[in-house]
């Protein structure tokens, strides 16, 4: 196991290391971070920083990874041509504060329903909702100027920060006594906040005076990268909203659900921090017309997945709930059975990312979003069936990404008429083969 994985390391671009790193760290900042508000809060407080989480991650990552994969290739592209990036910075922060904005006045216009429906109607809530929204855009508009830049090294260093200031402040919440479910919700907040500050000068000395860029550079593919992002989103964060809604009494169930799903999407941050690595051949051969070497790369890394769907989903399944009690605090009412569909799910989720940058490196950006679609309305229509919540919201999840996936595959091996490309379109192609959850 050792030798492949060293082989690995040895021959991803410098400073992938340290993203792999802060992404590792990041990932562990999540479940210490659910751990120490479990402890620390019950009832409809504790559900409800349970819901505001999964709320958070699915509009954060949904809408602004996007910007950030534009931004990288707006930015390489403006650094091979020798151009300065400080009129993109602007830009990037002009769009990602618009954004907030909008989604800031929207939360004013229908503050009492929305904590209603979602946050046991906690109102307070809400505004730790905006303020995380605002850390989470601008942290992700940074990482995207510094990874155009090619400044891994802050990027990692960035993804790094923002976790060990989860790590530190939930955890000295809990020792501090403080049983408040807005103050672990603005942790939230402040840590992506302090990432985007500490990497600020990194940030702004590659960022030159150049040439004004046109609004449509900066968001050339983002419509269609958003509306998969966000379809990723709500299939993986659907089972916690799904609870709240159709179940709102039974706060047990939604921080249980919340807790299981985040345990068996362990392999997802171990993906995540390679998958760029992984998926760059599949850019060159599409690039190259080069058919059998473009499957026989799918199919390679489809086997990653499922070795890391297994080393992840057993230990899941088998300590699963014993993990639940001890180590993040969770009620006690989900079993194994629970944590298999959960676990299966998270595999096809993976599945799905993957054969996902498959399709746009084909340059088939619509074939990605109608399967995301199609999944979702998979998702929507089991959950919609009548019976017992916890199984509805699980067997939905399992469902709807192995539609995903089976989906994207399908339109993967349909492939009349591939052209090959440029050299300039595959590299802005290979730019874009980064992973949506």
């Amino acid at each position: 196991m050792n030798r492949p994985v060293a082989r690995l390391l040895s021959v991803v671009p410098p400073g992938t290391h340290l993203v792999i790193g802060g992404t590792l760290t990041l990932g562990a900042a999540s479940y210490i971070q659910i751990a120490a508000a479990n402890h620390a809060l019950s009832g409809d407080p504790r559900a409800a920083v349970s819901a505001l989480w999964s709320l958070i991650m699915t509009l954060s990552l949904g809408l602004f990874f996007p910007v950030e994969q534009e931004l990288t290739r707006v930015v390489a592209s403006r650094v091979v041509r020798g151009e300065g990036v400080l009129p993109v910075l602007r830009r990037a922060v002009a769009g990602t504060l618009l954004m907030i904005g909008a989604i800031a006045v929207l939360l004013a216009l229908t503050a009492g329903p929305t904590a209603q429906l979602f946050l046991h109607g906690q109102e307070s809530l809400l505004w730790t909702f905006a303020a995380a929204v605002l850390g989470m855009g601008l942290a992700y508009a940074s990482r995207g100027v510094l990874a155009g830049l090619g400044r891994f090294n802050a990027y990692g260093v960035s993804l790094a920060i923002d976790g060990a200031l989860r790590i530190v402040l939930a955890p000295a919440l809990l020792l501090c006594g403080v049983h408040s479910a807005w103050a672990f919700a603005l942790v939230l907040a402040i840590a992506p906040l302090g990432a985007v500050v500490c990497t600020l000068p990194a940030t702004l000395r590659g960022c030159g005076p150049g040439p004004q860029m046109a609004w449509s550079e900066l968001f050339q593919n983002t419509g269609l990268l958003v509306g998969a992002s966000l379809l990723a989103q709500v299939m993986v964060n659907a089972a916690v909203l799904t609870v709240g809604l159709v179940a709102p009494d039974d706060a047990d169930l939604q921080v249980a659900v919340l807790n299981a799903g985040v345990l068996c999407r362990v392999p997802l941050f171990v993906l995540g921090s390679v998958l760029p690595t992984l998926m760059t051949g599949l850019s060159t051969a599409s690039a190259e017309g080069d058919r059998s070497g473009f499957r026989r790369l799918l199919v390679r890394t489809s086997g990653v997945v499922g070795g890391l769907g297994l080393l992840g989903g057993v230990p899941a399944v088998l300590f699963g709930p014993w993990l639940l009690r001890s180590l993040l605090g969770a009620p006690d009412v989900l079993g194994h059975r629970d944590l298999f569909w959960f676990s299966a799910g998270t595999m096809f989720y993976m599945l799905a990312m993957v054969v996902g940058q498959a399709l746009i490196a084909m340059d088939r950006h619509r074939f990605q979003l109608a399967s995301w679609a199609l999944g979702t309305a998979v998702l929507v229509g089991i959950s919609c069936v009548h019976g017992a919540v916890a199984v509805r919201v699980e067997v939905s999840y399992f469902l709807g990404s192995a539609t995903t996936a089976l989906v994207m595959l399908a339109f993967v091996w349909w492939s009349p008429g591939r052209r090959t490309l440029s050299a300039a379109e595959a590299a802005r192609r290979q730019r874009l083969s980064t992973d949506i959850f």
